[in-house]
């Protein structure tokens, strides 16, 4: 498919006279004012545009400006009879790849046409591989290829390039911070602070001061004024972390600074106001501490706008090798240690153990075996004491009248996996829902492993 250009001269020669010398490089229209080439510009994607300064009543510097400003701008040339330097200069700070002056020299005219379409090439493959990396950089902390961690980084590219506030629910250690700041760095204000304040580390006299700042005197001990977290974070990201710990008071004033986009410090009436994305995060069932009068319903909606909810690593089993060995690397590079593999055995003992502390209690446990570790790999031996034995999932009994499944045999996972559920839905007697709560996860996890494994 040949490049689109659009040629703009109010003599008919001219146009007619380049349509003819370059239809054989370019799929090629022509207009003669304004109002037809925007007429054109709107209906076809056009890659080029060679324009003449002087178009009868219409000048081309306004069709450069308009050309410009549309969502997906041409790369711009004029060609005019009434060249001058100053002309060119402001042809070009108004959005032209180039000026070419009259008569044209076809050859020329060509090359340079050619020419500002492979900058423009070079710049949107430029502008793509940004995203591409930022895109990859700021999701390569959410380690796994299962569908509960695709389903997350989904939601996050959907959401994080909007104003929506997200509300990022889990247990503790999921990972709730790692997507507070993909959303940031993907949010298009990544240049700008994202701002982390940790709601239950403080009391709440202290959470209002932290998040809304306050005036000298305003109370005892408030000895000068302080720029509170939502002034720091304008123009950026406030990430309020269990926010399920706030009090009634700092509620309402949350739910203001949201609805009115400002603020007033403490000990103040004068709104600020403040352009913040805020995202929070939580442990708690929110909508549970609403139906319980703890949290207002108001402020539940204003937060809940996009929730994402993090899976547990007993929900995504399946990504447990994949974050050991990431975390391996990790920790051997920071302890300057040699990366050592992990031995079948003691995958078995990752993937067996239910981890009430989810990814951050794996980190642990990895940085611990890589730490103690002064063999050629790493073995149970050299994991925590807590992945020891019985604190392990543990394996069922056989329910009365039913045969005991035999033991496999190796330390193949996809066995392994398929055994303990196997188990587990003996043990219920083929309740699912049961069968579910033994190994920790979803019933619906449990649906889509039975299908995957074919059980």
């Amino acid at each position: 498919m040949f490049p689109t250009l659009l040629i703009v001269d109010d003599e008919r020669a001219t146009r007619e006279g380049l349509r003819s010398a370059l239809d054989e490089e370019f799929e090629v229209y022509t207009a003669s004012s304004n109002s037809e080439a925007l007429a054109i510009l709107k209906s076809e994607a056009i890659q080029l545009l060679l324009t003449d300064l002087r178009l009868g009543g219409d000048s081309g510097m306004d069709l450069i400006d308009t050309a410009s400003k549309l969502p997906e701008p041409p790369v711009i040339l004029m060609m005019t009879a009434y060249g001058s330097v100053d002309t060119a200069v402001e042809a070009m700070r108004r959005g032209a790849f180039h000026f070419v002056t009259k008569p044209l020299n076809i050859d020329e005219v060509e090359m340079l046409l050619k020419r500002a379409l492979r900058s423009r090439t070079l710049e949107t493959e430029n502008v793509q591989l940004t995203k591409q990396v930022k895109k990859g950089a700021s999701l390569s902390r959410l380690i796994g290829k299962s569908p509960e961690i695709k389903r997350v980084t989904d939601l996050i590219e959907q959401v994080a390039p909007t104003r929506a506030t997200v509300l990022i629910e889990g247990e503790s250690g999921t990972g709730k911070e790692v997507v507070a700041n993909a959303v940031h760095h993907l949010s298009g204000r990544p240049a700008s602070k994202l701002v982390i304040v940790n709601c239950a580390a403080l009391s709440s006299q202290l959470l209002e001061s932290e998040l809304f700042g306050h005036e000298k005197g305003s109370f005892t001990g408030a000895a000068q004024k302080r720029i509170g977290r939502f002034e720091q974070a304008d123009g950026g990201t406030l990430f309020l972390d269990e926010i399920g710990e706030i009090d009634s008071t700092t509620q309402v004033k949350l739910l203001r600074a949201l609805s009115e986009r400002s603020i007033e410090r403490v000990g103040s009436n004068t709104p600020i106001k403040v352009d913040v994305r805020l995202v929070a995060a939580t442990n708690r069932n929110l909508r549970q501490l609403v139906n319980e009068g703890k949290f207002r319903e108001d402020l539940y909606f204003r937060l809940n706008v996009v929730a994402i909810q993090m899976p547990t690593l007993r929900e995504r089993p399946e990504d447990i090798v994949l974050m050991a060995n990431a975390f391996l690397r990790e920790f051997a590079e920071e302890n300057q240690r040699p990366v050592k593999p992990l031995t079948d055995a003691a995958i078995h003992r990752l993937v067996t153990y239910p981890w009430p502390g989810n990814v951050r209690e794996l980190r642990t446990a990895i940085e611990h075996g890589v730490v103690m570790c002064n063999d050629d790999t790493i073995a149970p031996s050299h994991l925590p004491a807590f992945l020891d034995g019985g604190t392990t999932i543990p394996a069922p009994p056989a329910p009365a009248g039913k045969n005991t499944l035999a033991e496999p045999e190796g330390f193949n996972l996809h066995t392994l996996e398929s055994h303990t559920i196997r188990r587990a839905l003996a043990e219920t007697q083929d309740n699912r829902t049961q069968a579910a709560e033994l190994l920790g996860i979803s019933r619906r996890t449990l649906q889509r492993k039975i299908k995957e494994l074919a059980l």
